[in-house]
């Protein structure tokens, strides 16, 4: 039977009209017929087959699919069958042996790849140019490069003795040094073997006769050059093309050069039948200036042939001064990989430079009047009855805007395209501080490090009314070492705001397979308060499902991807009016009344890990960025006195963030955007809210080593590389005004385990985003050659470490004595100079220069150690010793559980169904207070004290008719919150430094309250007005001067549980 797939409404694309882009210049990418994939959205990293199936539908297992890598995978390791893996290597699960056979078979690629690197550093040159080779090719001295020498028979002479001898004036052929003179010295044909028996006049008559003296002593006899005072450098001496064209009677066979100024002045004429003279003749006396090469023609003929030896040895001279096809292709090579590293090393120095100086200050600098006065679409996006002005204090909705009522739309209702439409306003009412939510994972941190952080956080220069503590506790877990559970310190640290009550577990969507797809979460709603400052503050704490909590040893836990996916997914369900969990609308309704605007106010997140402590201007500082480039979509720091890691932010990132493509944003500091205005400020373009982006990053089955590497790993680079991704020309960048402090690995254990979940998950992600073809750059100079080239050199550490220390000896050893022996070393020289040439011009602290010292020390430890490692854990996808739990020897990763689709056990409501069912509740519970009054002969006024006092009305507008005892409400009731935020009984506490006047309030008693709600849905509310008795307190609601009061009954305040803990 064939299962029909259903989509969900966010799935269907829905059409975007668009206006024609400009006719002006343009810098930015397009489509074109080469590159035709340019702007079509790439295919998601981690699509199994379960992302299109509907839901409770069977999975089949992905390993049962056949591809090109599982096949490599295999016969890499055909010699470890799986019956051997399961009975000697323990692994008895077929996720396992599969991962197994992935990490040996990415090993393998790495040592390819280190043995390619090392035969291009080492191997490559022996080969092309042998030693021998290079010794020949040194041997030579170009004619006329030094002084004081002479050629004889092709060997360079030194002359001790200037003065003549035997009429030979030395002096004059000083002037030109390196000529030959081995024409001068007495020779005779019986000294040329090689030229016996040959008929030709050049081979078989005397050198030296009357028309060819040689006033010097015999050529082959050693006391003629030691009375001479000539001696042998053992150097040939080199001609090169230009040369020999310019020389007299000179030409080249087989590089050979030959010198017949002799034969020619013996025999100025051409000699019949001596085909040898015929071919001398034909070269020497060709038209053109060539080099005159003759070893074609003399190699033509077979009798021509055999006089080349009599003439190589009775003519010669020296030799061209030449370097072999394969010393010549070494050069090359040599001198590329100069020109190509050096570059890069010295553009990513001087962009790093630049960037420090000169554009992070620019970014970081208060936006001007100009930008903060533009009018722009509002962040504004939920429906009109949601809307509310920026300086609404309680935090409730307007009754009645410029047009007249607002109210909930009916289900299934449409919305006008007026009422739609958000307004258009002006940006110096939000300010140069946007609406900021900050998040904080914990796991199993300590109250010290908990403390630290948020007091961080609250006591920054930004208003508290601007920011948002979002705390996320990751399960009902004890840290190694602590008395307390994570919940119960994070807990403790809030001052509680007494109207919501006590919070109740709620449901949501978690990362995870099978019965781990469903989890609940308490939300705790209040205030921090440090130093004077009142920072509004929610906690949510996984508590897991009923089940979990006997069964779990972790009830709740679902990883830091999940905490994080729990803030992306409630901004995305706010961001597109889309569907929400019960856990979202509790969020929506206590954020809302905590800040006093609806949670689409809020437009940048900074995330935070709780070991952190962020300095009190980093937050103005990225938020400034964000004003100053709408094309930043995220940026980031860390500062920490070690020099590894300043050298990697200050050299790495600054040169990425000067073309915006920072690969990798750390949950350690990271701010990004929930969404951007565009260029022309009429519309919003969701960032990480992006369905697109969400669903990939919370994918639960993996399955493929590279899959688990992405995702449990390296969850922070990952959600880098797909916004990279999905956002090629947008920008990430690196902030260095905007400082934090963290704690690093204290042990070497810990630092061995961070360092494999870094590098591994490094490796993996920069397997994607060399992918990325519609980057900025071009050929080696692009940042998709960049990228390229930091992941062959992330694989390549253990060689390259061992190349380094083997280049430093030889160097130690034999000092180069030319430039190309030198190359290296210089590249050497640039790669680790230029780093700390940087550390002291941006810091100018001489200290630094202390701790690259210990760096350079500790390189086989960065480079060797902590890389074999990592590669031969691939298949190890925990959290190793980085982060420990009471009672846990190891920290387990999240990738267990069953391969089944989740069932829809989880409600999913947009907003405005979740209010209605809201409203409902709270008219069933007054009925249900009234009829147990009348039970019970209670009489209670309208704005009386007696019974539970509840109001009625939704703080977002409208009213609600559908009957209050229906069993749709009875089946929503308990996914709501049984607080109402709206009880007089619990004012509003003190926000801060805001000041809000209500001089001019209008107000509505509780009874007309009612019978507003009563009108229904297309009815206007009553215009009349009550005043309200004197002992019944108000809650007033404010929107552009008017407001309104409801009278409530008061009962006693809910307690607040300090220390709650659920599932322990």
């Amino acid at each position: 039977m064939t299962t029909r797939v259903r989509y969900r409404e966010c799935d269907v694309p829905v059409f975007t009209p668009r206006t024609p882009m400009s006719s002006q210049a343009t810098v930015r990418r397009t489509k074109t017929l080469v590159r035709p994939e340019r702007g079509v959205a790439p295919v998601p990293l981690i699509n199994p087959q379960s992302a299109h199936l509907p839901s409770g539908s069977h999975i089949h297992s992905e390993d049962e699919t056949v591809d090109a890598w599982r096949i490599f995978s295999r016969i890499a390791t055909f010699w470890a069958p799986t019956i051997l893996l399961r009975s000697v290597g323990g692994l008895n699960d077929q996720h396992k042996i599969q991962a197994w056979r992935e990490k040996i078979s990415l090993c393998f690629i790495i040592v390819c790849l280190c043995g390619v690197v090392g035969f291009i550093t080492v191997g490559f040159q022996k080969v092309l140019c042998p030693t021998t080779v290079q010794a020949n090719t040194g041997r030579y001295v170009g004619i006329g490069t030094v002084d004081g020498v002479l050629g004889v028979q092709g060997w360079m002479m030194n002359v001790t003795a200037n003065e003549d001898y035997s009429g030979v004036n030395f002096t004059a052929l000083l002037q030109y040094p390196g000529q030959d003179i081995t024409t001068l010295f007495q020779r005779d044909a019986e000294d040329y073997p090689a030229c016996r028996g040959l008929p030709f006049r050049a081979a078989a008559e005397d050198p030296c006769n009357s028309v060819t003296e040689c006033p010097l002593g015999p050529l082959y006899s050693s006391p003629t050059f030691s009375t001479i005072g000539l001696t042998n450098t053992s150097f040939v001496v080199g001609y090169d093309w230009s040369q020999v064209a310019a020389l007299k009677n000179y030409f080249v066979i087989d590089g050979a050069v030959l010198n017949m100024n002799s034969y020619m002045k013996l025999h100025p004429n051409r000699i019949r039948s001596d085909a040898l003279d015929a071919t001398i003749r034909n070269v020497l006396l060709a038209p053109g200036s060539s080099g005159r090469d003759a070893t074609r023609l003399f190699y033509y003929r077979a009798d021509i042939r055999a006089a080349v030896p009599c003439m190589m040895q009775r003519y010669y001279a020296g030799n061209i001064d030449k370097i072999t096809p394969g010393c010549l292709l070494s050069e090359l090579v040599l001198y590329a990989g100069l020109v190509i590293v050096l570059g890069l090393v010295l553009i990513r120095f001087m962009l790093a430079c630049i960037f420090s100086w000169f554009v992070s200050a620019r970014l970081c600098s208060p936006p001007d009047s100009h930008k903060l006065n533009r009018h722009a679409i509002s962040p504004a996006v939920l429906p009109g009855g949601a809307n509310v002005s920026i300086n609404n204090v309680h935090g409730t909705a307007p009754w009645a805007g410029p047009a007249g009522s607002k109210k909930l739309m009916r289900p299934g209702g449409r919305h006008t395209p007026e009422g739609n439409a958000a307004p258009i306003m002006s940006l110096a009412q939000i300010g140069a501080e946007l609406f900021a939510v900050c998040l904080v994972p914990c796991y199993s941190e300590g109250e010290e490090s908990l403390r630290t952080t948020l007091d961080s956080i609250s006591t920054t220069t930004y208003a508290d009314s601007r920011k948002l503590l979002f705390v996320v506790a990751d399960g009902m877990i004890t840290g190694a070492g602590e008395k307390r559970s994570t919940p119960d310190i994070c807990v403790s640290l809030l001052e509680p705001d007494p109207r919501f009550g006590n919070p109740i577990p709620m449901s949501y969507i978690a990362v995870g397979a099978g019965a781990k797809a469903e989890n609940r979460a308490l939300v705790y709603a209040g205030h921090y308060t440090v130093a004077g400052r009142r920072t509004p503050t929610v906690i949510i704490v996984k508590c897991g499902t009923e089940k979990e909590a006997f069964t779990e040893k972790k009830p709740g836990n679902r990883g830091k991807r999940d905490s994080q996916l729990i803030l992306m997914n409630f901004f995305s369900c706010v961001t597109y009016n889309d569907r929400m969990t019960p856990l979202d609308f509790d969020l929506f309704r206590k954020i809302h009344i905590l800040m006093g605007v609806t949670p689409d106010f809020f437009e940048v997140c900074l995330m935070v890990d709780a070991d952190t402590k962020v300095f009190p201007d980093s937050l103005s500082y990225l938020v400034n960025c964000m004003h100053h480039d709408h094309l930043v979509m995220g940026s980031w720091v860390t500062a920490i006195q070690v020099f590894e890691y300043f050298i990697s932010h200050h050299l790495a990132k600054g040169f990425e963030s000067v073309f915006g493509g920072v690969s990798c944003l750390p949950g350690c500091f990271s701010m990004f955007r929930l969404k951007a205005r565009k260029a022309t400020g009429d519309d919003w373009v969701p960032l990480i809210t992006k369905p697109e982006i969400v669903q990939q990053y919370s994918q639960s089955i993996v399955t493929t080593l590279h899959q688990k590497n992405l995702l449990l790993l390296g969850e922070d680079r990952f959600l880098t590389t797909i916004l990279l991704r999905t956002f090629p020309n947008r920008k990430m960048i690196f902030l260095p005004q905007a400082r934090c402090r963290t704690v690093v690995p204290d042990t070497f254990s810990v630092l061995l385990s961070q360092r494999r979940r870094w590098i591994n998950s490094t490796i993996h992600n920069l397997m994607e985003l060399v992918l990325v073809r519609n980057t900025c750059g071009a050929f080696c100079f692009s940042f998709q050659f960049v990228v390229f080239m930091d992941l062959v050199g992330t694989v390549v550490l253990p060689v390259a470490i061992g190349l380094t220390y083997m280049l430093i000896g030889s160097m130690f050893l034999a000092p180069p004595s030319t430039f190309e022996e030198a190359i290296p070393l210089i590249l050497l020289v640039a790669i680790l100079g230029l780093p700390g040439i940087l550390i002291m011009l941006t810091t100018r602290k001489i200290v630094y220069v202390f701790w690259m010292l210990i760096y350079l020390l500790a390189l086989p430890i960065w480079n060797f150690v902590l890389p074999v490692y990592a590669f031969w854990h691939f298949d190890d996808f925990s959290w190793g010793e980085t982060r420990k739990v009471a009672g846990e020897a190891k920290s387990q990763s999240h990738d267990h559980g069953a391969p089944i689709a989740a069932g829809p056990s989880i409600p999913l409501r947009r907003w405005e169904d979740w209010e209605r069912s809201r409203l409902r509740k709270l008219r069933r519970e007054e009925r249900r207070r009234r009829d147990l009054e009348r039970m019970n002969n209670m009489y209670t006024s309208v704005n009386g004290s007696l019974g539970i006092g509840s109001c009625t009305f939704s703080q977002y507008g409208g009213s609600d008719t559908v009957s209050t005892v229906s069993s749709e409400d009875d089946q929503w009731q308990t996914q709501i919150g049984g607080y109402n935020e709206n009880s007089s009984a619990y004012p509003p506490p003190p926000v801060g430094l805001i000041d809000h006047s209500f001089d001019s309030a209008e107000t509505v008693a509780g009874e007309d309250l009612k019978m507003m709600l009563d009108v229904g849905l297309e009815d206007e509310p009553s215009p009349s007005h009550s005043p309200l008795s004197s002992h019944a307190q108000s809650f007033q609601l404010s929107n552009q001067g008017h407001s309104i009061s409801a009278g409530i009954m008061t009962t006693s305040p809910p307690s607040w549980p300090s220390n709650r803990r659920r599932g322990k």
